[in-house]
């Protein structure tokens, strides 16, 4: 799964990264993150009417859910049974997304001690995470808008932490990804592959990134060795 992950460019930077795929950008007053979880607003772009990259609360609402709480149980959804599960069956045909990154954290269990690393692409550059993306009415009828990250199999690098990862695109992807009008889900499955390991690179890091409420630099910076 991936429930924890960074973002640490500033608006302009991410604007000038993904300006290829985007129309609209409402970012004016983003700030860096080192420690985004489920339940906060995060940089997306979003395939509604125009492109547009906004905040977007991870932790996917559906339409029907009864409560918002529902976004913290689908932060993740199985690329492989995208086209079987209620909430995602219509999403994958018209909603898709591209959430943006620069990083992000698995555990590696070792006896009674989890040991967070913290994985990035080998250029150190944002990177986009194939997502979904819905809207749900309030009570008072305000919108959220809400996503989830798509998860695979790890490739060799990620194995070593966990048995999943997020699907990261290669920018070669994205434009096809958010094609509303592309339909063709045999063809969308097969974009959701394992990033290549030999494109990432993986370090440890401070146990700091275990308490959601630390979210600055020193949770990046490399662990100490002991």
């Amino acid at each position: 799964m991936c429930g924890r992950y960074t973002e640490t460019k500033v608006s302009s930077v991410l604007t000038e990264h993904f300006r290829d795929f985007i129309e609209e950008s409402l970012l004016d007053d983003f700030r860096p993150r080192f420690n985004i979880s489920p339940g906060q607003d995060t940089p997306v772009i979003l395939n509604d009417r125009e492109r547009v990259l906004d905040l977007v609360r991870w932790g996917l609402v559906p339409f029907w859910a009864k409560d918002e709480k529902t976004g913290y149980k689908m932060i993740n959804a199985r690329a492989e049974t995208l086209t079987v599960k209620p909430a995602y069956r219509k999403l994958i045909e018209k909603r898709r997304c591209l959430v943006l990154a620069d990083g992000f954290y698995e555990w590696k269990k070792g006896g009674n001690v989890k040991a967070p690393h913290r994985f990035i692409v080998n250029d150190g550059e944002p990177f986009a995470f194939a997502g979904l993306w819905e809207r749900w009415r309030r009570p008072d009828q305000s919108e959220l808008r809400s996503f989830t990250i798509i998860t695979t199999e790890p490739n060799r690098l990620v194995r070593f932490c966990h048995d999943r990862m997020p699907v990261i695109l290669p920018r070669s992807a994205c434009e096809q990804w958010l094609d509303p009008e592309f339909t063709d889900l045999e063809k969308l499955q097969k974009l959701l592959q394992p990033y290549p390991d030999t494109d990432m690179k993986a370090y440890p890091v401070s146990v700091l990134v275990n308490n959601p409420r630390n979210d600055d630099p020193q949770c990046v910076e490399p662990a100490r060795a002991q």
